[in-house]
C-alpha cells in the first residue's frame, strides 16, 4: 500500500506508474522524433485524460517552437504569397475572415481570424480589424476571406468593407494594401481587380 501512494504521487495512475505511460506516448512518436501526436491518440491512453492529453501536446508544441528558433519571417510581395500562409482556408464550410499584419519590409508580423461567419457571409467591423493590427505595430494589413460558394466574385458586402477598411486604415496610417477572396477554385484579389 506504502508503495501504490509513492507511485502515484510521483504520478501515473494506480497499476501504471509515470514511466510506464511515459513509455505508451514515446511508441506514438514518429522516427524523426517529430511529434505527429494527436489529441485522440493521447487521450485514448490509459492514464492520460482529456486535460493531461492537451497539457503534453502544449508542451510538444513548445519545444518545438522553442527548439526550432524564430526563422526567416514570410514575406508577402504578390497576392499568391498569401495562400500558404490561410492554407485550409479554402476547404473551410463558413466564412473566415483573417486579417495579416506586415511591417515596413512586408514581412508577415501576424495572421489572425477576425470573424467566423455563416454559410455565405461574415460580419466584420473596422474595430476588430484594427486593434490587433495596431497592436502589431504594423505597417501595413492585407484581409483575406473565403467563399464556401466558391465564387470568386466579390459581392457588394466585400467590397463595402474593403472601402470601410481602407478608409480606417488611412486614418491610423495603416494601410490596407490588399483584400482577397479564397475558393477551391481560385483566388481574387481586389486591388489587382481595382476595387481597392
Amino acid at each position: 500500500m506504502r508503495n501504490s501512494s509513492k507511485r502515484s504521487s510521483e504520478g501515473g495512475t494506480k497499476g501504471r506508474d509515470a514511466r510506464t505511460i511515459a513509455r505508451d506516448i514515446c511508441n506514438l512518436l514518429g522516427d524523426d522524433g517529430k511529434p505527429p501526436l494527436r489529441y485522440e491518440e493521447l487521450a485514448s491512453l490509459e492514464g492520460i485524460g482529456p486535460s493531461k492529453a492537451s497539457q503534453i501536446l502544449a508542451c510538444f508544441e513548445l519545444g518545438r517552437r522553442y527548439y526550432a528558433g524564430p526563422g526567416p519571417l514570410a514575406k508577402v510581395t504578390k497576392p499568391e504569397d498569401i495562400l500558404p500562409l490561410v492554407p485550409e482556408l479554402a476547404q473551410k464550410r463558413q466564412e473566415y475572415f483573417i486579417c495579416i499584419t506586415l511591417n515596413g519590409a512586408g514581412e508577415v508580423l501576424g495572421n489572425r481570424v477576425i470573424t467566423v461567419g455563416l454559410l455565405n457571409h461574415s460580419l466584420v467591423h473596422p474595430r476588430e480589424v484594427f486593434a490587433d493590427v495596431i497592436t502589431d505595430r504594423a505597417a501595413s494589413v492585407i484581409c483575406v476571406h473565403n467563399h464556401p460558394s466558391g465564387s470568386l466574385e466579390p459581392s457588394s458586402q466585400d467590397i463595402a468593407i474593403t472601402r470601410q477598411l481602407k478608409e480606417a486604415g488611412a486614418l491610423v496610417g495603416i494601410p490596407l494594401i490588399d483584400h482577397i477572396i479564397v475558393t477551391r477554385n481560385g483566388h481574387t484579389s481586389l486591388r489587382e481587380r481595382g476595387l481597392l
